[in-house]
This record gives C-alpha cells, structure tokens and sequence, in this order.
C-alpha cells in the first residue's frame, strides 16, 4: 500500500451518541456541540417528560479527514433529561427565522446532585435549565454534509 492510499479505519463514518452524567462528560459533549447552529423553532421543552431538546446543525470538530474534504455538520440531537424549569434571555422566541449559535453547555451544580445547565449562545443569549440531576445526550441523526459555508468555525484569537 502505498502512502496515498487510505486505510480503511479511515472510511468509517460513526455518528456520535454520547452521554453526559458528571461535570467532565459535560466538557466533552460541549466542545463537540460548540458552534452548532439551529432555528429558534428547533428548542423544545417537554415538562411532562422532564426534557428539553434541541435539533442542532453540529459542525464536526471530530473530522479527522477534514484535509480530503469540504469542513462538515451533521444535524444532532441535543438532549437535556431531568428538567424541572427553563428560563432563557437575549431570545426573541417569537422571531421564527432566528438562528442561535451553541457555543457552549455547563453545569453549575446545586445540592444532591440538582444543578443547572446552561447553553451559552453567540450575542449574549443564554438557555438555563434546571435540572434534578446532570443527563445530557448527544446524538447525530443524519449523515454528515459539507458545511455551507464551506469554512471551519473561528473566534479571532
């Protein structure tokens, strides 16, 4: 085999399901969520199944071929479980073409293992979700596309 030629671990495409339950999976699950984008719509809170989720476009910080190809996302889902409350600021709720930018999820831990998590979004937007107990997933549900703007995401240093 030559040094062109592509080993076959690198054709795998695995979707990630990833799950959250301490402060450090947080972290994790956070880099790998950051600058995904979604529609204001795409948020829903489920208070009788205690669960809050968001349909998100993932860029895919985890690409390691990203030098063959196009940067890409994968739509994910984004799921909080355990949710007793939801508050949110800087979300103009009603305005159904809004698109946020997810730079990160933490948790701030209250007592017995009650907390709150929190989106931070890009423009000063935040989503805070009280919480029971710390569960959070993270799980890809299409395959991945080229990223439209065709650019890996990036804050200025």
């Amino acid at each position: 085999m030559s040094e062109q030629d592509a080993k076959f671990e690198e054709g795998r495409e695995a979707p990630l399901n990833l799950g959250a339950w301490d402060a450090d999976d947080l972290k994790v699950l956070s880099a790998l969520a950051q600058d995904a984008v979604f529609p204001v719509s795409e948020m829903s809170w489920r208070a009788g199944e205690r669960r809050f989720a968001l349909l998100i476009n993932r860029f895919r910080w985890e690409d390691a071929g990203r030098s063959r190809h196009a940067p890409e996302r994968v739509q994910s889902v984004l799921v909080v479980e355990n949710v007793l409350g939801v508050s949110s600021h800087g979300i103009d709720r009603q305005d159904k073409d809004l698109i946020l930018s997810l730079l990160s999820v933490t948790f701030e831990p209250g007592e017995d293992g009650t907390g709150h998590v929190s989106l931070t979004l890009a423009g000063d937007g935040a989503i805070r979700l009280s919480v029971e107990a710390l569960e959070v997933n993270l799980r890809d549900v299409t395959r991945p596309y080229a990223a439209p703007s065709r650019k890996i995401p990036d804050h200025g240093a």
